[in-house]
């Protein structure tokens, strides 16, 4: 029996990185696989053989060529045998040289259509790479019911993954660019054609472009770009005779961004996060013009959410300033307030009197 590397492994190892995950290959049946490796079992819906710690799965076709050009894109079309012999998709090379992603066949995507947000993935993970043109072909061809007969957690791993990438933002772009936001992100589908708002603020931006750029100045914190993704969805239910303003878009945001959410299986994590980009970027962006109890307020309900790094990475990459470091300053003061043994146990007494020596707190600070 040959069992083969396949994969994105070797893809990383041709292009000099350590690689992150390691899957295998073999020609011959399951049953096959589990008596020639003993204590080997089948694990999952798509029946894995795991052996060992590692997936092994059964050769598409005919043999290994055959399961090559059966792949999703070209650059992930390569094996290597027991022997060290390399095996690749003929334009595997040349895409790997030239920096294309292409789909590995004429109807890649259309036989698995996750595998347009698998692409979109690598497009936001390899940001000096480049689509082929029978990518973006392939993508607008997809029948739009087999898109959301997709499993949301299929869609959802791959959004994660691409939240991580150094450039985020080109998930929503390609995906835009082939007519494939809907269903899964239909929120976005009319966001190229609505303003970001005023020009003196946004410029020509639309809340497309808007919501990028913010995606982007968040890269490397992954939750930070999810609530940049998130962070101006009201505006997409703004009232056109008000345009380019979005008045109360903040509100408006929440349950849209609830729903894109729900609709992707995400973790509650990524919906608190969510709900909380939309109802407070807009106070986060003027932080230095609130009253002391505003910021109070706003610093105490993003902390006691878990949220305060990415939610300042947000507000920082939203406004163009830096507030997050005296967000940072004026938080470590609000935690070391310790209320009195006397109002302790009170309820909402006991939370009045909290606020009320943590403003006084902030209050003093500002006057050194």
């Amino acid at each position: 029996m040959n069992v083969y590397l396949v994969g994105g492994a070797v893809r990383d190892m041709l292009l000099g990185r350590l690689p992150h995950e390691w899957d295998y290959a073999f020609d011959g049946s399951r049953q096959a696989f589990l008596a020639a490796h003993p204590g080997a079992e089948i694990v999952g819906a798509v029946q894995v053989c795991l052996w060992q710690g590692c997936e092994f799965m059964p050769l598409r076709g005919t043999g290994i060529l055959a399961d090559l050009r059966a792949r999703d894109l070209t650059i992930n079309a390569l094996a290597l045998d027991a022997a060290g012999r390399l095996y690749s998709h003929p334009q595997a090379l040349h895409d790997l040289r030239h920096r294309l992603l292409r789909p590995a066949s004429p109807a890649a995507l259309a036989d698995d259509p996750a595998r347009a947000f698998r692409l979109a993935r690598f497009a936001a993970c390899l940001p000096d790479w480049q689509l082929a043109p029978e990518a973006q072909d392939q993508l607008r061809r997809l029948d739009p019911a087999a898109l959301a007969a997709l499993p949301a957690e299929r869609v959802g791993r791959e959004l994660l993954k691409a939240l991580a990438g150094p450039a985020p933002s080109r998930f929503l772009r390609v995906l835009a660019a082939g007519g494939c936001l809907s269903p899964w992100f239909a929120e976005l589908e009319e966001a190229a054609r609505i303003p970001a708002g005023p020009p003196r603020w946004h410029g020509d931006n639309s809340v497309l472009d808007h919501t990028c750029e913010v995606m982007d100045r968040c890269a490397g914190d992954a939750l930070a770009v999810w609530m940049a993704l998130c962070h101006d969805l009201g505006k997409l239910r703004t009232p056109a005779d008000n345009w380019p303003h979005h008045y109360g878009h903040d509100a408006l945001g929440v349950p849209v961004a609830q729903a894109l959410c729900r609709r992707l299986a995400l973790s509650n994590l990524h919906l608190k996060a969510a709900e909380t980009a939309c109802a407070e970027h807009m106070r986060a962006g003027r932080y230095g013009e609130l009253r002391t109890g505003t910021r109070r307020d706003i610093l105490w309900r993003v902390d006691r959410r878990g949220l305060s790094r990415p939610f300042w990475r947000l507000a920082d990459a939203d406004s163009r300033h830096e507030w997050s470091q005296r967000a940072e300053r004026e938080l470590t003061i609000l935690r070391a307030v310790r209320l009195p043994e006397a109002w302790r146990d009170r309820g909402p007494e006991s939370a009045r009197q909290l606020r009320d020596l943590q403003c006084a707190a902030l209050a003093e600070s500002g006057c050194r």
